[in-house]
Parts: C-alpha cells; sequence; structure tokens
C-alpha cells in the first residue's frame, strides 16, 4: 500500500543487497538509520539501474539521501500478532559526504520537480497543483 511520497536522509547500516526477479530485473535492498540515537531503521528498495548503481557505490556508514515512495506491508507473526514494515521503493538515492550537503540537496529536492529517476516504469508527478490550492 503506497502512503506518500517521502525524502528521507540517513546512514546506511545494512549494505545493498542485489537479486534479481523472474524477468532479470535487478533489486536492490539495503537499510538506513534516520536519526541519532540509532532507534529507527527504514528499508530501502531500488529496482533497475538505480539497484546495480546502489549495490556498487554505497556501504555500511555512507549518508544518503533518499527519494522515493513510502510503503507499508503488514504481515503477521508465528505468535499471530501483527506487523508493520515501513519501506521506500526509491526513486533517486545520492551518496552525501556530510550534513550540510544532504539539507542543501533536500532543499534542491523540494523546490525541483524533474528529479532524475532511473526506474524506467513510473513517473513522480504531483496530484496537486499548488496553485490550485484555495488556501
Amino acid at each position: 500500500m503506497t502512503l506518500a511520497k517521502a525524502f528521507v536522509t540517513g546512514s546506511v547500516v545494512k549494505a545493498p543487497e542485489k537479486r534479481f526477479t523472474q524477468n532479470d530485473m535487478a533489486i536492490a535492498g539495503f537499510t538506513i538509520n534516520i536519526d541519532k540515537a540509532n532507534e529507527t531503521l527504514l528499508r530501502v528498495v531500488a529496482f533497475g539501474q538505480l539497484a546495480d548503481t546502489v549495490t556498487s557505490t554505497l556501504a555500511v556508514g555512507d549518508f544518503v539521501a533518499v527519494e522515493g515512495k513510502l510503503q507499508v506491508n503488514s504481515y503477521k507473526l508465528p505468535d499471530g500478532k501483527d506487523k508493520r514494515v515501513y519501506e521506500i521503493s526509491a526513486n533517486f538515492v545520492e551518496k552525501m559526504t556530510n550534513t550540510n550537503e544532504a539539507i542543501e540537496s533536500a532543499s534542491k529536492a523540494q523546490s525541483n520537480d524533474s528529479l532524475v529517476s532511473f526506474n524506467q516504469d513510473e513517473v513522480a508527478q504531483d496530484l496537486i497543483d499548488e496553485d490550485e490550492i484555495p488556501f
């Protein structure tokens, strides 16, 4: 279930692992920590060319900026409890060198609707034009 567009920054805590679908499309998954207390981990999934890029360039400890769709996946644990896992289906991943660079990149991404996307299947578009909002 897609919830919203998300832009987050964090440190890679689990290096990207690449797999392939039955149609030979690359999929890479990695985990980032989005707070300094090491309590909030977020799974990131990249597809196609972006999966190849993150697998070859990211390592544990790298600071990254990720833009994509926030999704929640639910399943039941063996003890019967419901479990929710939040992840971002990435359209854009950028390796940062420091926190100030991440803040600058976030500002640019929010003001620029034409982010480079490696996802060939989907095009990011705003659903509502800000000029049409009555308040």
